[in-house]
């Protein structure tokens, strides 16, 4: 069964909701709404796969705060910013947020759809690369605190001997770590090994 995915409306103006909610819905895809940022913010579930459609000004908390509250969860779909108020600075700080597009009211239909086609594909490329290192580092959790030691020198590329030198323990130990932790990251190389840990380092 395929994941399931929503695109998220969120606007104050209820007309804007309703029209959207049509014309995103007549190409097959889920959405839900929200009337305030504070109501899809006090339901976000980071899991969910999709897009935001999100206004840049309603009443309480603006689009631009939603998005900057966002950008601070581990992950959280990519978000289309629409207005009615062309504002250059809006855009500007948008985008430099992480804001997947930023289209002005009144906008063509079919550039929005195709918006948020590219959004929603951005979102499962994210996923996809979050589920790749939520298993790598489970992976790593398996390993011991020795392991770990000894995984994180030989990524450095210090050889077997140099590294018993270091953690006091015998080279023949070390190869057997070595060998286990191998074995626990199904890492077939050297090289695979250290993609994997320089892929769990902050950008």
């Amino acid at each position: 069964m395929s994941e399931q995915i929503t695109v998220f409306i969120v606007d104050d103006d209820e007309e804007v909701r309703s029209s959207l909610k049509l014309l995103i819905e007549s190409v097959g895809l889920e959405t839900e709404t929200y009337d305030s940022a504070q109501s899809y913010l006090d339901s976000f579930d980071g899991s969910r796969a999709g897009c935001l459609i999100l206004d840049v000004r309603m009443k309480g908390m603006s689009g631009l705060t939603l998005q900057e509250q966002l950008s601070k969860e581990p992950i959280c779909p990519p978000i289309i910013i629409i207005t009615g108020h062309g504002d250059v600075q809006m855009a500007v700080r948008a985008v430099k947020a992480g804001a997947s597009e930023f289209l002005e009211k009144p906008f063509n239909e079919q550039e929005l759809l195709d918006s948020i086609h590219v959004a929603i594909e951005r979102d499962a490329e994210q996923r996809g690369r979050a589920s790749r290192l939520a298993e790598i580092q489970s992976k790593v959790d398996n390993l011991t605190d020795r392991e770990k030691e000894v995984m994180e020198l030989i990524v450095t590329g210090m050889q077997n001997k140099n590294i018993a030198s270091e953690l006091h323990i015998s080279q023949s130990t070390v190869e057997a770590h070595r060998s286990k932790v191998m074995d626990k990251m199904e890492a077939r190389t050297l090289s695979d090994l250290m993609r994997m840990i320089i892929s769990l380092k902050p950008m």
